[in-house]
């Protein structure tokens, strides 16, 4: 996944908001245990979260995302976050590594067997 902050996603510091990195994180990390999931699934956990350098407006971020685990229910996928800094293009910074957990859900939010919902 790929994604530009605009200024409406900074802090009062002028870097971008650490919550705004979070979410676009969540996004990414969803997609490959979507595939194995087939169904609703829900975040469960943030098991770790490093923010290693700040994010500015106009960095082209690039998020790329493996899973690290199966379980019964659940999907531990790993995230990590580089940046291509609007002015050198070409270089890239990790900015961001994390691990979340997605568990599949039923119709009525039970935890349920990855796959058994198609």
């Amino acid at each position: 996944m790929k994604v530009i902050p605009m200024p409406a996603d900074c802090n009062a510091n002028g870097d971008i908001f650490g919550g705004w990195v979070m979410a676009q994180v969540d996004l990414a990390g969803a997609v490959l245990p979507a595939r194995l999931v087939r169904g609703r699934m829900a975040t469960v956990a943030v098991n770790e979260f490093i923010f290693k350098q700040p994010v500015k407006v106009g960095d082209i971020l690039s998020f790329f995302a493996r899973i690290v685990k199966v379980g019964r229910t659940s999907v531990t996928v790993k995230v990590e976050v580089f940046a291509e800094r609007i002015r050198l293009q070409g270089d890239y910074i990790k900015v961001t590594e994390a691990s979340l957990t997605y568990v599949a859900i039923d119709g009525s939010g039970k935890p349920c067997p990855v796959g058994s919902q198609a």
